[in-house]
């Protein structure tokens, strides 16, 4: 692991080595996981292209915020400043999607990472198309998996906030010593168990979260506001955008990722742009690493012929 500190912010993450593809690949988990969800991808991806994986300010090992309010004052405001979405949308939070875009915007400007693709988990997969939109020079294209939207229910979302609130009241340090409590974690939000080593994992990313960070990115990434902007932003990005979707997933259902995804061009008609992977929940980084890996490496070699052959 190492580390890189951003506005003020330490930052862990994880870079492989170069290859003779011109592209990294960008990888971004969702809320309450860290960075560390993306390895059995990138093991099978890493061979012939460079992985770049990072813990989200809060998560993880990552810091939350500078350590003075001098230093928190001048990070809103330089978040402010570089912010440059033909979207209006001040930063009136450090938490909200287009936030933490401009942190993987800086990320990348300061490893000289010039040409990426993004790939974004869930709420890692909104920051993916914001960040696409801050910086479509470097950007080749989007990959979201276990994300979609765009429709904002209030009364399913008011719910949603509602209970995500207890559940981030209900985390003690001491949670994660409690004996077979990752057997919990090893069945929530998937469709087959996962190994007890990633509901370890699981339990642990989900004490450790910053808890302003935790209750940040929730409420703010769920705002009607925010919700109505995603569709708006698909539809504007020149890059290509997929979505990988679990058939069995209960958390972002087909019907919700293929809504968002109708708004991009390469949608069509049929849905060209939606892939959907047999038997999968909402984590399918680690229930089908295989598949999507393989769906990964297709999709950028389909995109690098295409432009190759302009």
């Amino acid at each position: 692991m190492a580390t890189i500190e951003i506005l003020g912010v330490s930052h862990a993450y994880e870079l492989t080595a170069p290859t003779s593809c011109p592209h990294t690949l960008v990888f971004i988990h969702g809320w309450l996981n860290s960075r560390g969800y993306w390895q059995p991808v990138i093991s099978r991806l890493s061979v012939d292209l460079q992985c770049l994986s990072y813990d989200l300010r809060g998560f993880g090992e990552s810091q939350s915020q500078p350590d003075t309010e001098l230093s928190r004052a001048e990070v809103s405001l330089s978040l402010a400043r570089n912010f440059s979405s033909g979207v209006d949308s001040p930063f009136d939070s450090m938490y909200t999607p287009s936030a933490y875009a401009q942190d993987l915007v800086l990320l990348l400007q300061q490893l000289h990472i010039t040409s990426a693709w993004l790939i974004g988990h869930s709420l890692g997969g909104t920051i993916a198309l914001w960040a696409a939109e801050q910086m479509p020079d470097c950007v080749q294209g989007v990959i979201c998996i276990n994300a979609g939207g765009g429709i904002y229910l209030k009364e399913a979302f008011e719910q949603f906030r509602s209970a995500g609130q207890r559940f981030l009241q209900i985390r003690p340090r001491w949670l994660s010593q409690i004996p077979l409590i990752d057997l919990l974690f090893t069945r929530t939000s998937v469709a087959r168990p996962l190994e007890r080593y990633w509901a370890r994992q699981r339990v642990i990313d989900f004490v450790v979260a910053d808890p302003e960070a935790a209750l940040g990115t929730l409420l703010d990434s769920t705002t009607e506001e925010e919700i109505n902007r995603l569709p708006q932003l698909v539809s504007q990005l020149k890059q290509p955008v997929y979505f990988l979707t679990g058939t069995h997933d209960k958390v972002m259902e087909p019907k919700y990722v293929r809504h968002l995804a109708s708004f991009h061009r390469l949608f069509q008609y049929s849905g060209d742009n939606v892939i959907e992977i047999p038997d999968c929940g909402h984590l399918a980084m680690l229930e089908q690493p295989d598949a999507v890996a393989s769906h990964i490496r297709s999709i950028v070699k389909i995109q690098e012929s295409i432009v190759s052959g302009q």
